[in-house]
């Protein structure tokens, strides 16, 4: 009995840009791979759904997005003259495919909290190893371009640039999903206006307007989203949640968990780790959005006071109120709301940091020393944005806005 051969290229259909095709059999056997699967369990956005209820998209489904941004970038830039082998194009494919598959749990919300001081983009890099020796070498050009070591940097800048499809997409989606339509952005346009000069991406002189609403849909969608006072709120209760549960772990105390995120509360695993131990890596690969907040629901229970409040907390939407403000708060007020906690959960001073914290959050809409938005004259001439710009100038554009943020519960 002959088997029928498997039709890999599908087509999906994409509420945010409608049809999108898988460009080739590698691509659908990637996304067919369990670390790839696995990112359809992970929120985009991570609480914010909190705030904005129909933000529940995924990272599966943003990955599947900037793929498709992706292939409209360098077909664009093929019909203008620029020299991009097939094989370069399905390396850069796949390198944006793979950008976001080091995401743990709720995405950014607790980047820092299962393990010890590794960025999402480290943990990517790691899982592109991995993929790349069960395929068999095939993705050796896709992780180059995601490194930024492929000698044509303009791919790199395409997956992680001031102006990458990752940004185009995940603006477009997000404020899709939200509602909120700041975030609207002319990606069409943006796409169909890029173009290479001396290896760098630029933007056509014309398309100059769609990149200075790009930039300021950016900006807005930070302060109206990402860093929404109640996100804050709610991603910092998670934190302080996962800090009292590894904490409780380190003195041996026995809590409630998935056998996966069992080994990440009880030892301290770092990037070489995760680097020399596959195991590690593989267990990390089954930690999605479940895995905490079945753990989260379970610990409302639990007899430690602090973790059981909090979890109650998250789980029923009892957030804590934020203030913020532009200077930091002072000492004086901070230990003001810490007596008050003290005295209302009787609790030592020391403990009342989960009920009672602070941090900064800074948002700059441009960052010129990192990377450039260079605008391609129609002299030939290359200028940053914020040269080129009548509507937008350097100091406005680089300007980093500093804000605090100061938690407690509601009642105190």
């Amino acid at each position: 009995m002959m088997n029928n051969p498997v039709n890999k290229r599908k087509i999906l259909n994409d509420p945010v840009h409608g049809f999108i095709t898988l460009p080739n059999d590698l691509v659908y056997d990637v996304i067919e791979h369990p670390y790839f699967q696995r990112l359809r369990r992970i929120k985009q956005l991570g609480l914010t759904h909190l705030v904005y209820p129909g933000a529940l998209h995924t990272r599966f489904s943003h990955a599947l997005g900037a793929m498709h941004l992706m292939v409209q970038a360098i077909e664009v830039l093929k019909q203008k003259g620029i020299v991009i082998s097939q094989e370069e194009s399905e390396a850069a494919v796949l390198a944006i495919l793979l950008h976001d598959i080091g995401h743990g749990p709720f995405s950014h919300a607790l980047e820092h909290s299962i393990v010890d001081n590794i960025s999402h983009e480290e943990i990517s890099s790691l899982f592109m190893e991995e993929l790349n020796t069960e395929f068999q070498e095939r993705l050796d050009m896709a992780i180059s371009i995601f490194k930024g070591t492929h000698s044509k940097k303009f791919l790199h800048q395409l997956v992680a640039g001031q102006l990458d499809v990752d940004r185009l997409d995940y603006l477009s989606r997000d404020s899709f999903f939200t509602g909120v339509s700041e975030g609207i952005i002319g990606t069409e346009r943006i796409i169909k206006m890029l173009n290479v000069k001396d290896n760098e991406l630029v933007v056509d002189e014309k398309g100059i307007y769609s990149i200075e609403k790009f930039i300021v849909s950016r900006r807005l969608m930070y302060w109206q989203v990402y860093l929404h006072k109640t996100v804050l709120s709610a991603e910092n209760m998670m934190i302080q949640i996962l800090r009292r549960a590894k904490e409780l772990a380190a003195q041996g105390v026995e809590l409630f968990a998935t056998p996966s995120l069992h080994t990440f509360l009880y030892n301290s695993i770092g990037i070489e780790k995760l680097r020399s131990d596959h195991s590690l890596l593989s267990k990390f690969a089954d930690l999605d959005d479940a895995d905490i907040f079945s753990s989260i629901k379970v610990w409302e229970k639990h007899p430690d006071p602090i973790l059981s409040k909090l979890s109650a907390s998250i789980t029923n939407r009892k957030l804590f109120r934020i203030e913020i403000q532009n200077e930091p708060f002072a000492q004086e007020y901070i230990l003001q709301k810490k007596k008050k906690v003290i005295a209302h959960f009787n609790i030592p001073e020391w403990l009342s940091s989960y009920f009672v914290f602070s941090e900064e959050v800074t948002n700059n809409m441009y960052d010129p020393k990192h990377d450039k938005i260079n605008i391609l004259l129609k002299n030939g001439d290359v200028k940053d944005i914020s040269h080129a710009s009548d509507q937008l100038n350097q100091a406005f554009l680089s300007r980093i806005t500093r804000k605090y943020i100061l938690c407690y519960p509601k009642y105190l």
